[in-house]
């Protein structure tokens, strides 16, 4: 858990940084903003700067360095953030023990008790596993094909029998249950499949069918589910939010974790990824997309006319595959429903 407070802990001071040339102009303050603030436990650097800014994400605009203090990247519970002006222009600064003024940098790994970027819980299970294959993958990788004769299905520290393990070159896998498919939602392409997490398995002896051990169960397994190289181990770096490279024009498609309503802190899938150029860290607006309504004026009735996107909220990429990404809604003005749009943060409308 450590390491993945660590990553996050400084994903907001990137974005915080990085997210300045997202928009052009000057900073507009929140119009309900304190005229200073103090840092409290659960807090998250989002949620600090929305109170001062009316876009969190211009803070490094406003932000009062002093490189003589020690660890000028970390804020903590305590600390005082006030809200000053320089030549008529808002300066925000940190005062810890004694005045001081702080600059946020962009850290993989800072001290414990700094305060986290985002909320931590909400993403850490979706950085490093797999969640989306293309279809051959799937229908080529090893599968359950029994528990042996006193078990209709498995659990962990249970044995499952898998059809096509025949190298023990692979030791440790994830097990992942095939689900539905991800498609863009202008074409009808599919872009990749879910692939939803069961739980690992650890390779006790090859053959067909080889032998495993089952663990870390997430859900029941089942026969037919499937076996795919362990991927705890890929290294996951440092994110640095951005603008994207490239246009973005693409729509949510599906919704993490089982649940319906979208809102803040939702998980939410994109027909967009890395090959539309897409990053982790990337920021990406939500725009509302308008419905037709009927227009009982125009020529028989039957004419209809589609209403206006309208800005929803406001997205970060945590995670890319090749054709789809997840994103983190960090902000949501209205609700927000699969088929709304996402766009760069500064494309016009």
């Amino acid at each position: 858990m450590r390491k993945y407070n660590h990553l996050l802990a400084g994903l907001l001071l990137g974005l915080l940084l990085s997210c300045g040339a997202l928009a052009a102009g000057s900073v507009t303050l929140n119009p309900d903003h304190p005229d200073q603030y103090v840092v409290e436990k659960g807090d998250t650097l989002w949620n600090i700067s929305a109170r001062f800014l009316r876009d969190p994400w211009l803070w490094p605009k406003v932000w009062q360095a002093n490189p003589q203090i020690n660890n000028p990247h970390l804020i903590y519970p305590g600390d005082v953030i006030s809200l000053s002006y320089v030549n008529g222009e808002p300066r925000l600064s940190l005062q810890r023990g004694s005045v001081v003024k702080l600059s946020p940098r962009i850290r993989s790994t800072p001290a414990d008790g700094a305060i986290p970027a985002v909320p931590i819980d909400a993403i850490r299970q979706f950085l490093t596993r797999p969640y989306v294959v293309d279809a051959g993958a799937l229908t080529v990788a090893p599968y359950i094909v029994s528990f042996g004769e006193d078990h209709l299905v498995g659990s962990s520290d249970v044995k499952a029998y898998v059809r096509h393990i025949e190298s023990a070159q692979q030791v440790f896998f994830d097990v992942v249950r095939p689900g539905g498919p991800y498609r863009d939602a202008d074409t009808g392409e599919i872009l990749g499949y879910e692939a939803k997490l069961i739980g690992s398995a650890e390779l006790l002896r090859t053959g067909d069918p080889a032998t495993v051990m089952l663990a870390n169960m997430e859900h029941e397994f089942i026969i037919g589910d499937r076996l795919i190289p362990d991927t705890k181990d890929i290294p996951l770096g440092t994110f640095v939010p951005k603008a994207p490279d490239k246009p973005v024009n693409g729509s949510i498609v599906s919704v993490l974790d089982g649940v319906n309503q979208i809102g803040q802190y939702s998980l939410v899938v994109l027909d967009r990824g890395k090959a539309d150029g897409l990053a982790p860290g990337d920021v990406l607006t939500i725009d509302y997309n308008g419905i037709w309504v009927p227009d009982p004026i125009a020529g028989s009735g039957r004419a209809s006319v589609k209403l206006p996107n309208e800005p929803a909220g406001l997205l970060l990429i945590f995670r890319v595959f090749p054709r789809v990404s997840f994103g983190l809604v960090m902000y949501a003005t209205r609700a927000i429903h699969v088929g709304d749009r996402v766009l760069n943060p500064d494309a016009e409308r």
